[in-house]
């Protein structure tokens, strides 16, 4: 018998053409790829893991659209990873949604991670199994033979002995790819793994370009806002976007260049902006209680279809529960950093935050694969403690916490430092203002 699914052991687990105009709602959007021929390649749907969205895939999907894919050939499917959100059913239906609209017969299908599980389980039904072309299995488990009842679905296995979640791993019978020293999440959004990718789904062809930036003035850039962990829309949500001074992190003019109203499915875009021009994406949910989160971003090089702006998941859930202890107290700011691309790792990464170094072994050990870390002042002391807060004393990877204070008595720039990158936000308070996330792509 196959191993069909995949579980994590802890609790919570361009270049561009410019004349691509793209849409984020590709179900109210005709193709608008003037220039390309959307009958070179098959549609490509990606999987996210646990915890994750579908802007994990935001870097191979400029890749792909670099190299000829049209914007209505690439899906990130976004799923409920902490319910019974792996349902193959509605990725069953999704898939034949996508099939109706681009008139393909089979569909590429990636999974990274849980995601993996997930897309491989998919696979194992005959008749589900005939839409899939080729399956490509990241960052996952070990599987003994091919996708499919009969182990029909040429599957890729990519995976990296630096991955200290799944480790090197293979698919018998499969195509094997090992990556060197990339972490859990890297080996699904780096460029070996693209190239890899689209040999596979091409006949071996090699992709001609396999980064995406661009000397453009101007980017597109849209994408969802969902809550962290459910992934479930933040429908009318209003999203504020404000073009900042690099420098110091303070809005430019002090009104929002755009005010975007998120639909039902929690797509909000697209809009044009300024490339290598810092923003702030400030959401503001329409249900009472609910915290406005405030987004600092890198510029952007690239047409991006996917960014995403999580906000946080309501109580009910597990994500919300352990969330909901997060102060509220005007005296002090609370911010979460995002490495949306790698896991920060001592001893390869460097992360300085407010010159409060993070990225030690105490913190940041490869073991954790630490993508998103929250900071406040959690002892309420108005010092920098570096603790760990209780409320996250139940983790042990992909998310973590420390006591960090930043005052707020006077506004002032909070400098973080990424590998030798440099992001500016806000000592916003966190009652009145906010929760602040930085984004390092």
């Amino acid at each position: 018998m196959k191993l069909t699914r995949y579980s994590f052991l802890i609790l919570l687990s361009a270049f561009t053409f410019l004349f691509s105009v793209f849409s984020c709602d590709k179900d109210c959007d005709d193709d608008k790829n003037t220039g390309k021929d959307c009958t070179n390649y098959r549609p490509v749907i990606f999987l996210h893991g646990f915890l994750a969205s579908g802007d994990t895939w935001a870097n191979q999907v400029m890749r792909f659209s670099a190299n000829g894919y049209c914007d209505k050939q690439l899906y990130a499917y976004d799923w409920n990873t902490l319910g019974n959100g792996n349902d193959v059913n509605a990725l069953n239906a999704f898939i034949d949604t996508v099939l109706a609209k681009t008139g393909a017969t089979q569909v590429d299908l990636v999974g990274h991670s849980a995601g993996g599980g997930y897309g491989y389980n998919f696979c194992n039904d005959t008749a589900r199994a005939k839409k899939v072309a080729h399956y490509v299995h990241i960052g996952s488990s070990s599987q003994s033979s091919p996708a499919g009842v009969n182990d029909e679905v040429p599957s890729l296995n990519i995976s990296s002995a630096g991955d200290a979640v799944a480790g090197a791993t293979s698919i018998t019978g499969g195509t094997n790819i090992e990556l060197q020293n990339k972490d859990h999440y890297e080996v699904a959004t780096c460029a070996e793994a693209f190239i890899e990718m689209f040999k596979f789904f091409n006949n071996g062809s090699t992709p001609s370009i396999t980064t995406f930036a661009t000397q453009t003035a101007e980017v597109i850039v849209c994408g969802k806002a969902l809550a962290l962990g459910e992934n479930t829309p933040n429908a009318g949500a209003t999203v504020k976007v404000y073009e900042l001074n690099s420098d110091n992190g303070e809005r430019i003019g002090g009104t929002p260049k755009f005010t975007i109203t998120v639909n039902d499915k929690g797509f909000w875009g697209p809009i044009t902006i300024k490339s290598r021009t810092n923003y702030e994406f400030e959401v503001i949910s329409t249900t009472a209680g609910d915290r406005v989160v405030h987004y600092y971003r890198e510029g952007f090089v690239s047409n991006n279809p996917l960014v995403y702006l999580r906000t946080l998941p309501p109580a009910s859930s597990l994500a919300g529960q352990l969330l909901a202890g997060l102060p509220k107290n005007d005296n002090q700011t609370v911010m979460a950093v995002f490495t949306a691309n790698q896991a920060v790792v001592a001893g390869r990464d460097s992360l300085i935050v407010d010159n409060t170094v993070l990225s030690t072994t105490a913190i940041t050990p490869a073991s954790a694969t630490v993508i998103a870390m929250f900071l406040y002042d959690d002892n309420n002391n108005q010092q920098t403690d570096l603790t760990k807060p209780f409320l996250f004393s139940v983790l042990n990877s992909f998310l973590t916490a420390r006591d960090v204070y930043f005052q707020t008595s006077t506004p002032y720039a909070i400098p973080l430092r990424f590998n030798g990158r440099t992001l500016h936000v806000r000592n916003l308070k966190s009652a009145t203002d906010g929760v602040v996330v930085a984004v390092f792509d």
